[in-house]
């Protein structure tokens, strides 16, 4: 469990740096262009690596906080309806057992 918490927290800290990375290659990649000859004026080429750099940024940041919000919600879920694995208990809640017998009174009348 250790090993795997470990290289969670380096995969996120490996994003965050690639991420940030990238922005100030972007920015600085913009700065460069619009200083060289003719001042003033940016290549297309450059205002389309900086949306580049931009796009992956974003991408970093969105999909890591999609994702973390999605998946403590679903944790958050799995906990509340009681199927914790921790429990380790086989039992079904109460009233699914009644589900089950209702099923069942329908099923033999028919």
């Amino acid at each position: 469990m250790i090993l795997q918490k470990n290289t969670n927290t380096t995969m996120k800290n490996t994003q965050t740096i690639t991420a940030v990375g990238m922005l100030v290659a972007g920015l600085a990649f913009a700065v460069a262009g619009f200083i060289t000859p003719p001042p003033g004026e940016i290549s297309d080429s450059v205002l389309w690596l900086f949306s580049q750099c931009l796009i992956y940024a974003g991408s970093i940041f969105g999909v890591g906080i999609y994702v973390d919000r999605r998946f403590s919600a679903f944790t958050k879920e799995f906990r509340r309806s009681g199927l914790n694995p921790e429990n380790n208990t086989n039992e079904q809640p109460e009233n699914e057992r009644e589900n089950e017998q209702d099923y069942e009174k329908t099923e033999s009348t028919d």
